[in-house]
């Protein structure tokens, strides 16, 4: 009996949304990192977020719906990004030793991915747990940032994926150097602030730009496909998924200059305990302090000496404020399914520590899933 055809993800259109107006090209913003040089697979950490939304239409309409939904989210996309610098930049070495690293705004863009399943969101959804997550990175796409060369390679990555019955899901991938989980939350309800409000204008004028958008995506220049790759070969450059879980914590900031590194031990600790596997012997922190533009990257030993730090309380990504996108409607409708995922090195402990307003401090701990 022969094999089944595989699963084909297709890729129909590569682009690039930069800043509808100059948004600070010129600055930077300081990345330190305490520790072993940053090598090119620490440089691919990142935060994934993909939305699943109900579509309208049958037949030709969903493409023509299609084609119109591109459009607009590459004009919100460039209008929510006028607002938002840090997340059109690009990683860039401060140094030689890979100590000393920045994000350079030069309002160089998005990069925004089209793409298509031949699949439906229905099926789709019915996988669960790994098998999700695995497949969940094609609808997320990312290109390795280049350790040699990390200012040509975009570290904010958007897809549009449109599946057969209607419905389309909205992917972001984006490095923890460039922004934490809560600033891209912050940024992904920008950007759909900025849709809503351009369209309900579109409904009394036209705007010209969208509709020599419109134009030139016909439906023949659709059909153009920069690539298609069966769903297992997408998913399988996504190991890491399946190595690592990731639990989220609540702590008080406390005042003065923090040393996450007990706080990040604690989180640790609190979650290789909750998913029954054993803690890391090293850990990474990424953390940015309230207030502060710069990032820092420490390396810790998870025996070092600690400090009395305050206790993390568990957490959700559903239940914290400003982070859940589970309330992001699109052509006014709400995702019928939200994912997270912290995509670390494989098999190594992460800490993302994030300002939530207040005293209070946002702690994701990765921790490899073995026993």
């Amino acid at each position: 009996m022969a094999a089944a055809a595989p699963v084909l993800v297709h890729v129909e259109s590569m682009q690039t949304a930069v800043p509808a107006r100059d948004a600070g090209s010129g600055r930077s913003l300081p990345i330190a990192v305490s520790g072993p040089p940053l090598a090119a697979a620490e440089l691919q950490r990142r935060f994934r977020a993909v939305l699943y939304y109900r579509g309208a239409g049958a037949g030709g309409e969903l493409e023509a719906a299609a084609r119109e939904r591109a459009a607009w989210v590459k004009e919100s996309l460039s209008a929510a990004l006028a607002d938002h610098p840090e997340m059109a930049g690009r990683l860039r070495r401060g140094g030689g030793d890979g100590r000393l690293w920045e994000v350079k705004l030069t309002d160089t863009g998005v990069r925004l991915v089209q793409a298509s399943v031949e699949a439906t969101m229905a099926a789709f959804l019915e996988a669960t747990g790994a098998d999700r997550e695995r497949m969940e990175a094609a609808l997320a796409l990312w290109t390795d940032v280049d350790v040699h060369e990390p200012d040509i390679c975009a570290p904010f990555f958007v897809q549009l994926t449109r599946f057969q019955d209607g419905g389309y899901a909205v992917g972001a991938s984006c490095s923890l150097l460039l922004a934490d989980p809560l600033s891209l939350v912050g940024f992904l309800k920008s950007w759909a602030r900025k849709l809503a409000k351009l369209q309900a204008q579109d409904k009394l004028v036209a705007d010209p730009v969208i509709q020599y958008t419109r134009y030139i995506r016909s439906a023949g220049a659709a059909a153009k496909r920069v690539k298609s790759v069966p769903l297992d070969t997408a998913t399988a450059t996504a190991a890491a998924d399946n190595t690592t879980r990731t639990v989220l914590f609540r702590a008080a900031g406390g005042g003065g200059t923090p040393d996450h590194r007990s706080l990040a031990a604690a989180c640790v600790a609190k979650a290789s305990e909750r998913l029954g596997a054993r803690a890391p012997p090293r850990f990474t922190v990424v953390a940015r302090d309230d207030g502060s533009e710069g990032l820092k990257v420490q390396t810790c030993a998870a025996d070092g000496d600690r400090k009395p730090c305050p206790a993390p309380r568990a957490a959700h990504w559903r239940d914290e404020p400003g982070l859940g996108l589970e309330d992001l409607a699109l052509e006014g409708r709400k995702p019928v399914h939200v994912s997270y995922r912290v995509v670390p090195c494989a098999d190594e402990g992460l800490v993302v520590v994030m300002p939530a307003g207040g005293a209070e401090l946002l702690i994701s701990a990765t921790v490899p899933n073995y026993m």
